[in-house]
């Protein structure tokens, strides 16, 4: 009868050593996946400031060149006109309306 005390106890003392280190093991896997993703979260929340940064400033790209569509859409609209074909002419090609009279100052003084 004594030795089969012996036995459990020594089974026992097994298992409970076993079983301890199995905890343990599982204490270290569970304690280096948190880290794993403490840093994984970390390294994601930098890329998330850099992605707002690079988002802020395509945003304030597309209002100047949306500002910039608005422009030449006027502008496109404005040479359509005759008051612009009037001045190019006037400018560039030195005409008059019929009714305008031309003065030139003289050179030569």
């Amino acid at each position: 009868m004594g030795e089969n005390r012996n036995r459990r106890n020594k089974r026992k003392s097994k298992n409970s050593l076993s079983n301890r280190m199995a905890l343990i093991g599982i204490t270290v896997v569970v304690a280096s996946l948190a880290v794993v993703v403490h840093i994984g979260g970390a390294s994601l929340r930098e890329r998330d400031l850099e992605y707002q940064a690079r988002e802020q400033a395509l945003e304030k790209s597309l209002a100047k060149e949306e500002a910039r569509a608005a422009e030449l859409e006027e502008y496109r609209v404005y040479v359509q006109t005759k008051q612009y074909i009037e001045k190019v002419a006037k400018e560039k090609l030195g005409l008059v309306n019929k009714d305008e009279i031309l003065f030139k100052a003289d050179e030569s003084s």
